[in-house]
Protein backbone atom coordinates (compact mmCIF):
# COMPACT_ATOMS: atom_id res chain seq x y z
CA UNK A 1 0.00 0.00 0.00
CA UNK A 2 1.21 3.29 -1.38
CA UNK A 3 1.95 6.21 1.74
CA UNK A 4 3.69 9.23 -0.01
CA UNK A 5 2.38 11.94 -2.06
CA UNK A 6 3.07 11.39 -6.19
CA UNK A 7 3.77 15.62 -6.49
CA UNK A 8 5.25 16.36 -2.86
CA UNK A 9 6.69 13.08 -1.96
CA UNK A 10 5.36 13.58 1.55
CA UNK A 11 4.06 11.30 4.07
CA UNK A 12 0.47 11.40 3.36
CA UNK A 13 -0.42 9.77 7.13
CA UNK A 14 -3.10 7.09 8.14
CA UNK A 15 -6.38 6.84 10.02
CA UNK A 16 -8.06 3.89 11.76
CA UNK A 17 -11.79 4.61 10.53
CA UNK A 18 -11.50 3.07 7.09
CA UNK A 19 -10.04 -0.57 7.79
CA UNK A 20 -9.86 -1.58 4.12
CA UNK A 21 -7.90 1.32 3.20
CA UNK A 22 -6.06 3.12 6.15
CA UNK A 23 -3.94 5.77 4.13
CA UNK A 24 -4.82 9.03 4.68
CA UNK A 25 -5.71 11.63 6.39
CA UNK A 26 -8.51 12.53 3.81
CA UNK A 27 -10.13 10.66 1.53
CA UNK A 28 -12.60 11.80 -1.71
CA UNK A 29 -14.16 9.48 -3.42
CA UNK A 30 -16.96 8.93 -6.25
CA UNK A 31 -18.91 5.71 -6.24
CA UNK A 32 -20.14 5.74 -9.42
CA UNK A 33 -17.09 6.17 -11.37
CA UNK A 34 -14.96 4.26 -8.85
CA UNK A 35 -12.19 6.47 -7.91
CA UNK A 36 -10.64 7.20 -4.70
CA UNK A 37 -8.27 10.07 -4.02
CA UNK A 38 -6.01 10.23 -0.72
CA UNK A 39 -5.32 13.99 -0.38
CA UNK A 40 -2.14 15.23 0.80
CA UNK A 41 -2.45 17.72 3.61
CA UNK A 42 0.62 19.16 2.61
CA UNK A 43 0.54 19.89 -0.68
CA UNK A 44 -3.12 19.82 -0.87
CA UNK A 45 -2.73 17.36 -4.07
CA UNK A 46 -5.52 14.65 -4.97
CA UNK A 47 -3.75 11.52 -5.66
CA UNK A 48 -5.67 8.54 -7.17
CA UNK A 49 -5.14 5.54 -5.68
CA UNK A 50 -4.36 2.78 -7.88
CA UNK A 51 -5.19 0.00 -5.39
CA UNK A 52 -7.22 -3.10 -6.44
CA UNK A 53 -9.17 -2.80 -3.25
CA UNK A 54 -10.53 0.63 -3.76
CA UNK A 55 -14.26 -0.55 -4.36
CA UNK A 56 -14.10 -2.11 -0.85
CA UNK A 57 -12.66 1.42 0.38
CA UNK A 58 -15.29 3.29 -1.40
CA UNK A 59 -18.17 1.16 -0.06
CA UNK A 60 -16.84 1.88 3.59
CA UNK A 61 -16.25 5.60 3.17
CA UNK A 62 -19.96 5.43 1.67
CA UNK A 63 -20.97 3.95 5.17
CA UNK A 64 -19.03 6.28 7.12
CA UNK A 65 -20.13 9.10 5.26
CA UNK A 66 -23.83 7.86 6.11
CA UNK A 67 -23.18 7.66 9.93
CA UNK A 68 -21.99 10.80 10.86
CA UNK A 69 -23.51 13.86 11.38
CA UNK A 70 -20.69 16.11 10.92
CA UNK A 71 -21.11 16.76 7.82
CA UNK A 72 -21.89 19.50 5.10
CA UNK A 73 -23.64 18.91 1.42
CA UNK A 74 -25.03 19.91 -1.77
CA UNK A 75 -26.68 17.63 -4.58
CA UNK A 76 -23.10 16.62 -5.64
CA UNK A 77 -20.58 17.07 -3.23
CA UNK A 78 -20.45 16.58 0.40
CA UNK A 79 -17.90 16.57 3.59
CA UNK A 80 -18.05 14.79 6.65
CA UNK A 81 -15.85 14.21 9.70
CA UNK A 82 -15.08 11.80 11.47
CA UNK A 83 -15.08 11.57 15.15
CA UNK A 84 -11.68 9.73 14.58
CA UNK A 85 -10.11 12.85 12.37
CA UNK A 86 -10.78 11.68 9.13
CA UNK A 87 -12.05 13.63 6.30
CA UNK A 88 -14.10 12.05 3.98
CA UNK A 89 -15.48 13.88 0.48
CA UNK A 90 -18.04 12.27 -1.29
CA UNK A 91 -18.07 13.30 -5.12
CA UNK A 92 -21.25 13.28 -7.01
CA UNK A 93 -21.59 14.35 -10.42
CA UNK A 94 -20.99 18.04 -10.14
CA UNK A 95 -20.53 20.62 -12.91
CA UNK A 96 -16.86 21.43 -13.57
CA UNK A 97 -17.38 24.47 -11.54
CA UNK A 98 -18.19 23.13 -8.41
CA UNK A 99 -15.87 20.54 -8.92
CA UNK A 100 -12.91 22.75 -9.57
CA UNK A 101 -13.70 24.47 -6.30
CA UNK A 102 -13.61 21.54 -4.37
CA UNK A 103 -10.39 19.92 -5.68
CA UNK A 104 -8.37 22.88 -6.63
CA UNK A 105 -9.29 25.83 -4.75
CA UNK A 106 -7.33 24.27 -1.37
CA UNK A 107 -4.26 23.87 -3.25
CA UNK A 108 -4.37 26.88 -4.77
CA UNK A 109 -5.60 28.81 -2.01
CA UNK A 110 -3.15 27.84 -0.06
CA UNK A 111 -0.79 28.25 -2.24
CA UNK A 112 -1.05 31.95 -2.46
CA UNK A 113 -1.58 32.66 1.66
CA UNK A 114 2.22 31.20 1.86
CA UNK A 115 3.11 33.01 -0.88
CA UNK A 116 2.03 36.54 0.65
CA UNK A 117 2.98 35.05 4.02
CA UNK A 118 7.12 34.61 2.43
CA UNK A 119 6.59 38.04 0.50
CA UNK A 120 5.78 39.97 3.41
CA UNK A 121 8.77 38.30 5.56
CA UNK A 122 11.22 39.00 3.13
CA UNK A 123 10.03 42.82 2.66
CA UNK A 124 10.24 42.91 6.57
CA UNK A 125 13.81 41.31 6.90
CA UNK A 126 14.71 43.60 4.03
CA UNK A 127 13.45 46.84 5.49
CA UNK A 128 15.17 45.53 9.21
CA UNK A 129 18.48 45.32 7.23
CA UNK A 130 17.81 48.43 5.73
CA UNK A 131 17.27 50.27 9.01
CA UNK A 132 20.07 48.78 10.78
CA UNK A 133 22.59 49.47 7.88
CA UNK A 134 21.32 53.39 8.55
CA UNK A 135 21.46 53.27 12.01
CA UNK A 136 24.77 51.51 12.41
CA UNK A 137 26.21 54.10 9.52
CA UNK A 138 26.99 51.73 6.31
CA UNK A 139 26.95 52.53 3.48
CA UNK A 140 23.69 50.64 2.24
CA UNK A 141 23.67 52.37 -1.28
CA UNK A 142 26.63 49.73 -2.49
CA UNK A 143 25.58 46.62 0.20
CA UNK A 144 21.42 46.65 -0.68
CA UNK A 145 21.87 46.34 -3.97
CA UNK A 146 24.08 43.45 -4.22
CA UNK A 147 21.83 41.25 -1.42
CA UNK A 148 19.07 41.96 -3.53
CA UNK A 149 21.13 40.61 -7.13
CA UNK A 150 22.19 37.87 -5.21
CA UNK A 151 19.17 36.73 -3.72
CA UNK A 152 17.83 37.26 -7.62
CA UNK A 153 20.56 34.74 -8.97
CA UNK A 154 19.75 32.43 -5.95
CA UNK A 155 16.21 32.08 -6.42
CA UNK A 156 16.51 31.90 -10.57
CA UNK A 157 19.34 29.30 -9.88
CA UNK A 158 17.10 26.94 -7.48
CA UNK A 159 16.82 23.36 -8.56
CA UNK A 160 13.10 22.04 -8.91
CA UNK A 161 13.27 18.82 -10.59
CA UNK A 162 16.04 16.05 -10.74
CA UNK A 163 15.39 13.83 -13.74
CA UNK A 164 17.07 11.61 -16.39
CA UNK A 165 16.44 12.22 -20.14
CA UNK A 166 16.03 9.68 -22.89
CA UNK A 167 19.56 9.01 -22.68
CA UNK A 168 19.16 8.17 -19.15
CA UNK A 169 21.65 11.06 -17.80
CA UNK A 170 21.20 12.99 -15.32
CA UNK A 171 19.18 16.56 -15.90
CA UNK A 172 18.46 19.54 -13.49
CA UNK A 173 15.41 21.69 -14.60
CA UNK A 174 15.79 25.24 -12.62
CA UNK A 175 13.71 28.10 -12.01
CA UNK A 176 14.53 29.97 -14.67
CA UNK A 177 13.76 27.42 -17.16
CA UNK A 178 10.80 28.19 -16.43
CA UNK A 179 10.95 31.46 -17.95
CA UNK A 180 11.69 29.74 -21.42
CA UNK A 181 10.24 26.75 -22.02
CA UNK A 182 6.96 26.30 -23.07
CA UNK A 183 4.07 24.29 -24.47
CA UNK A 184 4.68 23.70 -28.63
CA UNK A 185 2.09 22.62 -30.82
CA UNK A 186 2.71 18.66 -32.09
CA UNK A 187 4.43 18.31 -35.69
CA UNK A 188 0.53 17.20 -37.02
CA UNK A 189 -0.68 19.85 -35.51
CA UNK A 190 -3.04 18.15 -33.65
CA UNK A 191 -1.87 17.84 -30.48
CA UNK A 192 0.83 19.67 -28.21
CA UNK A 193 4.65 18.91 -27.07
CA UNK A 194 6.62 20.34 -23.98
CA UNK A 195 9.90 22.03 -25.16
CA UNK A 196 12.26 22.16 -21.79
CA UNK A 197 15.35 23.62 -21.40
CA UNK A 198 17.46 22.35 -19.05
CA UNK A 199 20.81 22.07 -17.41
CA UNK A 200 22.78 18.64 -17.89
CA UNK A 201 25.16 17.26 -16.07
CA UNK A 202 25.89 15.57 -12.65
CA UNK A 203 25.86 17.02 -8.94
CA UNK A 204 25.62 15.58 -6.00
CA UNK A 205 23.08 12.92 -6.94
CA UNK A 206 26.27 11.66 -9.12
CA UNK A 207 29.54 12.14 -7.47
CA UNK A 208 31.63 10.31 -10.22
CA UNK A 209 31.60 12.69 -12.95
CA UNK A 210 31.87 16.19 -13.36
CA UNK A 211 29.11 18.61 -13.54
CA UNK A 212 28.77 20.44 -16.47
CA UNK A 213 26.65 23.60 -16.07
CA UNK A 214 25.73 23.71 -20.08
CA UNK A 215 22.11 24.65 -21.10
CA UNK A 216 20.19 22.31 -23.24
CA UNK A 217 16.62 21.70 -24.88
CA UNK A 218 14.49 18.75 -25.11
CA UNK A 219 11.27 18.05 -26.48
CA UNK A 220 9.12 16.13 -24.61
CA UNK A 221 5.85 13.83 -25.82
CA UNK A 222 3.03 12.06 -24.82
CA UNK A 223 2.17 10.83 -21.15
CA UNK A 224 5.86 12.33 -20.27
CA UNK A 225 4.55 15.28 -21.11
CA UNK A 226 1.78 14.92 -19.32
CA UNK A 227 3.43 14.27 -16.03
CA UNK A 228 6.50 16.48 -16.78
CA UNK A 229 4.46 19.78 -17.31
CA UNK A 230 1.64 19.28 -14.40
CA UNK A 231 5.12 19.29 -12.15
CA UNK A 232 6.63 22.37 -13.83
CA UNK A 233 3.22 23.97 -13.54
CA UNK A 234 2.84 23.41 -10.02
CA UNK A 235 6.17 25.27 -9.15
CA UNK A 236 4.91 28.18 -12.06
CA UNK A 237 1.90 28.23 -10.34
CA UNK A 238 3.95 28.87 -6.47
CA UNK A 239 1.74 32.00 -6.25
CA UNK A 240 -1.82 29.96 -6.39
CA UNK A 241 -4.99 31.79 -7.83
CA UNK A 242 -8.21 33.80 -6.05
CA UNK A 243 -11.49 32.18 -6.18
CA UNK A 244 -11.90 34.62 -9.52
CA UNK A 245 -8.78 33.15 -11.36
CA UNK A 246 -9.92 29.79 -10.73
CA UNK A 247 -13.44 30.05 -11.98
CA UNK A 248 -11.55 31.96 -15.12
CA UNK A 249 -9.78 28.90 -15.18
CA UNK A 250 -12.47 26.23 -15.62
CA UNK A 251 -14.43 28.71 -18.15
CA UNK A 252 -11.29 28.38 -20.36
CA UNK A 253 -11.44 24.28 -19.63
CA UNK A 254 -15.29 24.56 -20.59
CA UNK A 255 -14.94 27.14 -23.88
CA UNK A 256 -12.52 24.75 -24.95
CA UNK A 257 -15.05 20.90 -24.12
CA UNK A 258 -12.64 18.92 -22.29
CA UNK A 259 -8.93 19.10 -20.54
CA UNK A 260 -7.36 16.88 -23.94
CA UNK A 261 -8.75 19.87 -26.46
CA UNK A 262 -7.71 22.73 -23.88
CA UNK A 263 -4.00 21.66 -23.77
CA UNK A 264 -3.08 21.78 -28.20
CA UNK A 265 -5.14 25.45 -28.26
CA UNK A 266 -3.13 26.72 -25.05
CA UNK A 267 0.08 25.58 -26.83
CA UNK A 268 -1.12 27.56 -30.14
CA UNK A 269 -1.79 30.23 -28.34
CA UNK A 270 1.63 30.10 -26.09
CA UNK A 271 3.30 29.61 -29.28
CA UNK A 272 1.40 32.60 -31.16
CA UNK A 273 2.67 35.00 -27.86
CA UNK A 274 6.69 33.57 -28.26
CA UNK A 275 6.52 34.29 -31.59
CA UNK A 276 4.64 37.55 -31.97
CA UNK A 277 7.01 39.13 -28.36
CA UNK A 278 10.04 39.59 -30.89
CA UNK A 279 12.16 37.73 -28.35
CA UNK A 280 12.70 34.71 -29.58
CA UNK A 281 15.97 35.28 -31.11
CA UNK A 282 17.22 36.75 -27.89
CA UNK A 283 21.24 36.05 -27.70
CA UNK A 284 22.22 33.04 -24.99
CA UNK A 285 23.86 34.91 -22.51
CA UNK A 286 20.87 37.32 -21.89
CA UNK A 287 18.05 34.71 -22.16
CA UNK A 288 20.28 32.92 -19.13
CA UNK A 289 20.43 36.02 -16.85
CA UNK A 290 16.59 36.65 -17.91
CA UNK A 291 14.57 38.42 -14.62
CA UNK A 292 11.32 37.77 -15.78
CA UNK A 293 9.52 34.98 -18.09
CA UNK A 294 9.29 35.56 -21.73
CA UNK A 295 5.48 36.17 -22.82
CA UNK A 296 4.13 32.59 -23.96
CA UNK A 297 6.23 30.37 -21.33
CA UNK A 298 4.89 28.38 -18.93
CA UNK A 299 6.10 31.09 -16.14
CA UNK A 300 4.55 34.14 -18.67
CA UNK A 301 1.05 33.09 -19.32
CA UNK A 302 -1.52 34.54 -17.73
CA UNK A 303 -2.90 33.69 -14.12
CA UNK A 304 -5.88 31.94 -15.35
CA UNK A 305 -4.19 30.38 -18.38
CA UNK A 306 -1.17 28.74 -15.99
CA UNK A 307 -4.40 27.44 -13.64
CA UNK A 308 -5.87 25.89 -16.77
CA UNK A 309 -3.17 24.37 -18.04
CA UNK A 310 -1.93 22.45 -14.48
CA UNK A 311 -5.81 21.70 -14.00
CA UNK A 312 -6.17 19.99 -17.39
CA UNK A 313 -2.66 18.50 -17.70
CA UNK A 314 -3.80 16.54 -13.74
CA UNK A 315 -7.19 15.41 -15.38
CA UNK A 316 -5.45 14.39 -18.24
CA UNK A 317 -2.88 12.14 -16.46
CA UNK A 318 -5.38 10.99 -14.39
CA UNK A 319 -7.80 9.98 -17.23
CA UNK A 320 -5.08 8.04 -18.74
CA UNK A 321 -3.92 6.52 -16.02
CA UNK A 322 -7.38 4.77 -15.72
CA UNK A 323 -7.42 3.86 -18.92
CA UNK A 324 -3.95 2.18 -18.94
CA UNK A 325 -5.32 0.21 -16.02
CA UNK A 326 -3.30 2.98 -13.90
CA UNK A 327 -0.02 1.14 -14.69
CA UNK A 328 1.53 4.19 -15.31
CA UNK A 329 0.05 6.08 -11.58
CA UNK A 330 1.40 2.78 -9.96
CA UNK A 331 4.54 3.06 -11.44
CA UNK A 332 4.99 6.98 -10.21
CA UNK A 333 3.79 5.75 -6.26
CA UNK A 334 6.51 3.09 -6.74
CA UNK A 335 8.63 6.35 -7.86
CA UNK A 336 7.33 8.76 -4.99
CA UNK A 337 8.08 5.94 -2.38
CA UNK A 338 11.39 5.21 -3.52
CA UNK A 339 12.53 9.19 -3.61
CA UNK A 340 11.17 9.27 -0.08
CA UNK A 341 13.09 6.15 1.18
CA UNK A 342 15.87 7.53 -0.36
CA UNK A 343 15.06 11.08 1.41
CA UNK A 344 14.69 9.56 4.77
CA UNK A 345 18.04 7.65 4.56
CA UNK A 346 19.74 10.76 3.87
CA UNK A 347 19.12 11.24 7.69
CA UNK A 348 20.46 7.80 9.04
CA UNK A 349 24.02 6.45 9.69
CA UNK A 350 24.64 3.07 8.01
CA UNK A 351 24.71 1.67 11.67
CA UNK A 352 21.18 2.39 12.04
CA UNK A 353 20.45 0.39 8.61
CA UNK A 354 23.05 -2.38 9.40
CA UNK A 355 21.33 -2.76 13.08
CA UNK A 356 18.08 -3.10 11.67
CA UNK A 357 18.58 -5.03 9.03
CA UNK A 358 20.59 -7.88 11.42
CA UNK A 359 17.70 -7.39 14.04
CA UNK A 360 15.15 -8.00 10.94
CA UNK A 361 17.28 -11.26 9.88
CA UNK A 362 17.23 -12.79 13.60
CA UNK A 363 13.83 -12.79 13.56
CA UNK A 364 13.32 -13.99 10.03
CA UNK A 365 15.67 -17.15 11.18
CA UNK A 366 13.77 -17.24 14.91
CA UNK A 367 10.15 -16.10 14.66
CA UNK A 368 9.77 -17.67 18.27
CA UNK A 369 12.20 -14.02 18.73
CA UNK A 370 10.07 -11.56 16.61
CA UNK A 371 7.37 -13.25 19.04
CA UNK A 372 9.03 -12.19 22.09
CA UNK A 373 10.16 -8.65 21.17
CA UNK A 374 6.83 -8.15 19.64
Amino acid sequence: MYTTCIFCHGDLGRNEAIEEFPVGRRLAFDGAKGRLWVVCRRCERWNLSPLDTRWEAIEACERAFESTRMRVSSDNIGLAKLKEGLELVRVGDPVRQEFAAWRYGDQFGRRRRRAALITGAVGAAAGAVVVGGTLAGFAMGGMFPGLFQGAQAWYRDRVLLRLRDEHGDPIRIQRKHLYTSRLIPSPDASGWDLRVDHITGWDKWGKTRKRKNRRHTMIVHGSEAIGLAGQLMAHANRSGGARKAIRAAVERIEEAGHPEAFLPEAARRAMSDFSSSGKADLPPKKVENLMKPLPGTLAGLKVDVRLAVEMATHEQAEREALEGELKELEARWREAEEIARIADSLLVPESVDSFIAGERSQIDDDPAKGARTG
